[in-house]
């Protein structure tokens, strides 16, 4: 068997690395961006744990001007600058490589695309297979017997091969074909010219014919339509040129040998101390703890009716004890329990599994032979002290665990501490708050991951499925992990004067969260069906619509064809005088860049297309199929542990997203429905809630007089910016402010104001400095935060939830303005999410103790949606306003506003 030799293009690959987190770029603790290295680490890791390769080298571009620039001056002239912040990272994944003992070659001159064709056919020459990883096109034409692209995209899941079948299967034509394609039709995201109006479509039909472009040439006569023929003459010098542009030279004399491509593994000193500068917490664990000593445990694994006995007197004695469940699914709905485990001394747990006794090797499902009678009187024993206040209980995403205990009727009380929680109070800008992540950054302990039980992806099996010697193992650790965690999340909570917080608002919330997910919400499955038809037949008209427009057929969903279609076919940019946008892949085709498009008829139906297939994919065809067969209802999850701004999300499905701005969208929210007839939606809403704590924070006198006089607010700022009577007031000139006083929030600019408003720039521009001249506490407000913030690294909100910035000092322009406008909103936005927090609480304990049917489901932002009988209506409705007006006191009035209806549209 041939030895493997893998080639990686180091460049696209931090390109990549960086763009993939461009939306929430990795900030270390000193501000600096370090997303492209975190990305081609990750990169790399999987592909030495997979594939374990023997050799490797990774080849970078380093001159900006190659050969082919002085071919074509204008290759890639149309290519964005790197950013200043991706460049900086590049001599810190040489460092990385370094540390890997991984060879990575750049030369002068020549792209990393050229020495990894070399390489490629020179090694594969000497008689080694080569693997080239990446998924890039250009790459194809160097695809034979023994050379292959390897998709990096894949490396994480499933790695795909591409060979020769599957160049022509993907790009048309044989191998050694493409670089005639390219030359044909060009390459938008090189600035190669190609043949003006000479698509996919029409080079692979040429080259069908004629095979090659020197023979397209050769028969020039025998090419029809005749206009094409004249196309093809006309533009001849620039065919060939771009051919060459495009062809990767194999021929480099390169500086290394198959020798210096050895890999023997890293230096696991240089590596650890590497990430450890870069913060890269999540990869210590792969080289520095693999043979860390661990504590000393005892672990117990109870499988008799005995042993649970003696067990049993040992809890009743406790005051705190730790709790985790095993079980069949992640949807705590539907899980079944494979069994508990319990730790109240630091060490030490006990696992009960659900079926006791069993002298098979692998777990049963829960309630199957020999003795589920045993399990039920373990948990008929159980439930006093789980549903036992006095009795704390402590536990990781405990909200999960006491969901699927009340699938066997047991509802817990006293859950006192929730690590997960914790750790996110702690550092809400972590990417990660699971129980792995926790245990190595606070124990520096690698735990026991699941995957090495139940496996992952199409392999993955259920936790039932696993011996039970393995399961109490795994499971005992989480229980003991917690335990040991609570300790130490406890006092850096009382430390970082964070444990009111956490106390009352937090904690408290759980018991909130946890009864609104059991409960569910009720969707008519009959009008989802009937809307996903209507849809349906909509797209079909938009497809046709579209294909007319461009001419011909092509795959809308790809941004690379519509890229060609928009600017090389029709030269749309051309007529609207917008200047193009390029990624590595192609044209850039999004949401923006088609809206700045508009004005004409095609980018505007594909818009149009894509607003459509997503509501019918990501709702209506989605929401009937995640209906549980026992509640007949859908459940959500809400997630404490996620936005920095202490904000919920929701998740399986996202509840929170569903769309209100067009009608199709508000349509969706027909098929939310009250469960029966006796019932209906009710809806409370607090009122510019946001602009009424930023009067509060900012204690501007005009903005909180406005509110104190119940006049409305953008009306308001509209009349004190433009000197006019409030009657006088347009309804054009109150937009412009209400778009001004939303963007103070999240640090509109004078750009987003323009687009937003349908100004322009100078006028936006001006606009802002009268409202600042305007609202001067806001100005002052606004600018001593950003002072505190880069004074003391933190805002907080009236709550004192925090929210670290580190890139408030970043060198990065981009970087550090985007970090100030998060230190302005965070105050705002985390006391917004703080006070709905405290209001859910009051809500949910009013209606406990007032006997009454009715129920919170969903909270959206802002907003909670109610299930309420219609006998309770008059009750209820003064109950949820009084709470929600009154959870905390601002300078300004807090204003609820409250509708119902049957089904959430109409409320």
């Amino acid at each position: 068997m041939k030895k493997k030799i893998y080639l990686i293009d180091g460049t696209a690959l931090a390109y990549r690395s960086y763009f993939a987190f461009i939306r929430a770029p990795l900030i270390n603790s000193k501000g600096d961006n370090t997303s492209a290295v975190f990305g081609f680490a990750n990169t790399l890791r999987a592909l030495l744990q997979q594939d374990k390769p023997e050799y490797i080298l990774v080849a970078f571009d380093i001159s900006a001007k190659t050969f082919r620039h002085d071919k074509y001056p204008d290759y890639k002239a149309t290519r964005e600058k790197m950013p200043d912040d991706m460049r900086a990272q590049l001599p810190l994944i040489n460092d990385m490589l370094r540390a890997f003992k991984i060879q990575s070659l750049g030369m002068e001159g020549v792209e990393a695309d050229d020495i990894i064709g070399s390489a490629a056919k020179q090694f594969a020459h000497q008689g080694y297979e080569i693997l080239i990883v990446t998924a890039d096109k250009d790459f194809m034409q160097l695809v034979d017997d023994d050379i292959r692209l390897y998709d990096i995209k894949s490396i994480a899941g499933e790695s795909r091969f591409i060979d020769s079948d599957e160049v022509v299967e993907k790009f048309g034509v044989k191998p050694e074909n493409v670089t005639d394609v390219l030359g044909l039709m060009g390459d938008s995201s090189d600035n190669i010219p190609g043949v003006p109006s000479v698509g996919p479509k029409t080079a692979y039909k040429l080259l069908a014919e004629f095979f090659s472009l020197e023979n397209i040439y050769n028969h020039i006569a025998e090419v029809q339509p005749e206009k094409l023929q004249q196309k093809l003459l006309e533009f001849k010098d620039q065919a060939f040129l771009s051919k060459d542009l495009a062809t990767i030279d194999t021929s480099l004399e390169l500086p290394v040998k198959i020798d210096d491509l050895a890999y023997n593994g890293p230096d696991n000193k240089q590596l650890v101390s590497f990430f450890q500068e870069m913060e890269f917490t999540r990869f210590l664990k792969d080289y520095e703890l693999e043979d860390a000593i661990r504590q000393p445990v005892e672990y117990h694994c109870i499988k008799t009716w005995s042993e649970f006995l003696h067990f049993f007197e040992l809890l009743k004695k406790q005051t705190l004890f730790a709790f985790d469940t095993e079980t069949t699914s992640v949807n705590p709905v539907d899980a079944q329990l494979v069994g508990m485990s319990f730790s109240f001394k630091e060490c030490e747990a006990y696992y009960i599994p659900a079926v006791l006794d069993d002298a098979s090797p692998e777990q049963g499902d829960l309630f199957v032979e020999p003795q589920p009678s045993i399990f039920n009187r373990i948990l008929n024993a159980l439930k006093p002290l789980l549903e036992n206040a006095d009795i704390h209980k402590c536990g990781h995403n405990i909200k999960y665990d006491t969901l699927v205990m009340m699938n066997y009727g047991i509802t817990v009380r006293g859950v006192l501490f929730d690590t997960m929680i914790a750790s996110y109070l702690l550092r809400p800008t972590a990417r990660q708050h699971n129980l792995d992540s926790v245990s190595l950054f606070y124990l520096n302990f690698k735990k026991i991951p699941t995957s090495s039980l139940i496996g992952t992806g199409k392999n993955q099996i259920s936790m039932a499925e696993v011996p039970v010697d393995d399961v109490a193992r795994y499971a005992c650790e989480d229980a003991d992990i917690t335990l040991r965690l609570h300790k130490i999340l406890k006092n850096q909570l009382e430390d970082a004067g964070l444990m009111e917080l956490f106390t009352t608002i937090e904690m408290p919330l759980v018991s909130v969260l946890q009864d609104m997910e059991a409960t569910g919400v009720a969707i008519d499955t009959e009008f989802f069906k009937n809307m996903s038809g209507e849809l349906g037949v909509l797209l079909d008209q938009y497809q046709k619509k579209i294909y007319e427009l461009a001419g011909e057929e092509f795959n809308i969903n790809s941004p690379q064809q519509l890229g060609i279609i928009l600017f090389d076919k029709l030269e749309i940019h051309k007529q609207l005088a917008y200047k193009v946008k390029k990624t590595k892949i192609g044209y850039r085709t999004d949401v923006e860049v088609l809206e700045a498009l508009s004005d004409h008829p095609l980018p505007c139906a594909v818009l149009e297309y894509r607003q459509l297939a997503k509501l019918k994919s990501t709702y209506v065809d989605t929401l009937p199929a995640l209906v549980s067969p026992r509640t007949h209802r859908v459940h959500t999850s809400f997630n404490q542990t996620v936005t920095a701004t202490g904000r919920l999300s929701s998740s399986d499905p996202n509840l929170q997203n569903i769309p209100v701005r067009t009608e199709l969208g508000r349509q969706i929210r027909k098929g939310f429905i009250a469960s029966d007839k006796s019932k209906v939606l009710l809806a409370a809403d607090y009122s510019q809630i946001e602009l009424r704590i930023l009067a509060h924070l900012s204690g501007d006198a005009k903005l909180i007089e406005a509110f104190q006089s119940n006049e409305d607010i953008h009306t308001k700022t509209a009349s004190l910016i433009f000197g006019l009577p409030m009657g006088d007031v347009s309804k054009e000139l109150r937009g412009r402010a209400k778009a001004i006083n939303f963007g103070i929030i999240y640090g509109m600019g004078q750009q987003k104001l323009a687009r937003d408003t349908g100004i322009s720039n100078q006028e936006a521009k001006s606009f802002i400095a009268n409202y600042f001249a305007t609202y001067t506490g806001v100005r002052n407000f606004i600018d001593t935060t950003i002072e505190l913030a880069r004074k003391q690294g933190y805002v907080t909100t009236l709550f004192n939830r925090r929210r670290e910035i580190p890139e408030i000092h970043s060198e990065n322009n981009g970087v550090r303005a985007n970090a100030e406008h998060i230190a302005v909103n965070t105050p705002i936005q985390g006391t917004c999410a703080d006070l709905i927090k405290i209001a859910m609480i009051d809500i949910f304990q009013s209606l406990q103790n007032n006997k009454l049917q009715t129920k919170l489901l969903l909270q959206i932002h802002d907003e909670l949606v109610f299930e309420v009988p219609e006998c309770e209506l008059e009750t209820v409705s003064p109950l949820i306003r009084q709470s929600m007006e009154t959870a905390i006191s601002l300078s300004v009035p807090i204003v609820v506003e409250i509708a119902h209806g049957n089904n959430w549209m109409e409320i």
